[in-house]
């Protein structure tokens, strides 16, 4: 199917308007960049999503952090949390490479900054991880501090899903994950009864004034196939029979814990402090479990949530911003948003990925092969 066919049939979640992409960047100024490292048992990558076109070591974002479950092993969680701002680019990568990303974050802010951690303070690089070793090779360690330099120098608006970047060797649900990214807009004041069941006829962003927009990505490495639900369907065991069916059938996988892990990065360009934003990264598990994860024993499950409403300046000697926050009785429409634009991104990365056969000839079908979008009756 076409990708152009595919969207158009794709589910559409909830009743909020979508942003003109229906993908993170439709925050303003936000971009998107991937490494995809394919090359025979190495299936992995990196993705670098920036939060402004400027140094985020000088003109700080403000940020919160939300752990569903914490079988992670992220860096730089610790003084985000105490701090409340981000001040580099945000990395996703395989859970071997996060030491390599984390020393390439540094390197790049000292190149920006060349007195950081001499006359400036140091800087905190920010990596999140999950572990794709069942496609790729894992302790090959093939990511370089080129390759995040690379995903870096490529972000821009407009940016692949499915396995691509970080999510070339992520696993969901027994199919292939990867990254998946949606948006949506509401009113501060109230949740819109506006939307469309399909993004090429759903409303733009210019039938919203004065709205906000909440946009999402997701990299998808989590789910038991048996707990599988797509739009409010359950249908893991329909996949299961039409995977048993095909020639060669899959391996079974005899382990049943839950040992996969998601990341999910929520933007937004309402006006929030640290505190604010932790609400909304929390209510991005609401769309997480809609698709069926409970939050596993072995899962890392982590929410960032940002503000690009304004920036904090490095320097006592520059002034801080003079924002008026929103008020917490108006944040609900946001939290719909982040709720539905977390499922939808979901959606996307299954929808969008594409088969991945890696380390010792490990095969992960992709969604879109085995059950079609049109299927679904929404």
């Amino acid at each position: 199917m076409s990708s152009s066919k595919q969207q158009a049939t794709l589910p559409f979640i909830g009743n909020l308007l979508q942003g003109e992409r229906n993908a993170i960047t439709d925050v303003a100024g936000v971009t998107v960049g991937h490494r995809t490292l394919s090359d025979g048992g190495v299936q992995t990558g990196v993705t670098v999503i920036r939060p402004h076109a400027g140094d985020p070591f000088r003109d700080k974002v403000p940020a919160a952090a939300v752990v569903l479950n914490g079988f992670g092993k992220s860096v730089g969680l610790v003084q985000l949390k105490e701090l409340g701002v981000l001040e580099t680019p945000i990395a996703l990568t395989n859970t071997f490479s996060v030491g390599t990303v984390a020393t390439a974050q540094i390197r790049d802010c000292v190149a920006r900054n060349p007195e950081t951690g001499r006359a400036l303070p140091t800087v905190n690089p920010l990596v999140f991880e999950c572990n794709d070793g069942y496609l790729n090779d894992i302790q090959r360690l093939a990511v370089t501090e080129a390759d995040y330099l690379q995903a870096l120098q490529a972000a821009g608006a407009d940016f692949a899903q499915g396995s691509v970047g970080a999510g070339r060797g992520m696993s969901s649900f027994q199919l292939k994950g990867g990254i998946g990214s949606a948006s949506r807009r509401v009113s501060s004041r109230q949740v819109s009864s506006h939307g469309g069941p399909a993004p090429s006829g759903a409303p733009s962003s210019a039938s919203c004034g004065g709205c906000h927009t909440v946009g999402t990505l997701v990299l998808a490495n989590y789910g038991r196939q048996p707990q599988l639900l797509l739009a409010g369907h359950a249908v893991g065991d329909r996949l299961a029979a039409l995977q048993a069916a095909r020639k060669p059938p899959p391996e079974k996988e005899t382990d049943p814990t839950e040992k996969g892990s998601i990341i999910i990065v929520v933007a937004t360009d309402a006006p929030l402090d640290a505190r604010q934003l932790r609400r909304l990264a929390l209510r991005a598990g609401a769309g997480l479990a809609r698709t069926g994860s409970v939050f596993g024993h072995g899962s890392g499950d982590i929410v960032l949530a940002f503000s690009t409403a304004y920036t904090v300046p490095d320097q006592v000697e520059r002034p801080m911003p003079a924002v008026a926050m929103l008020h917490d009785g108006l944040l609900d429409g946001l939290f719909q948003a982040a709720a539905d634009s977390t499922e939808q991104a979901i959606l996307h990365a299954l929808w969008r990925a594409t088969p991945v056969t890696g380390r010792d000839g490990n095969h992960r079908a992709a969604l879109a092969e085995l059950l079609p979008a049109s299927s679904l009756s929404c």
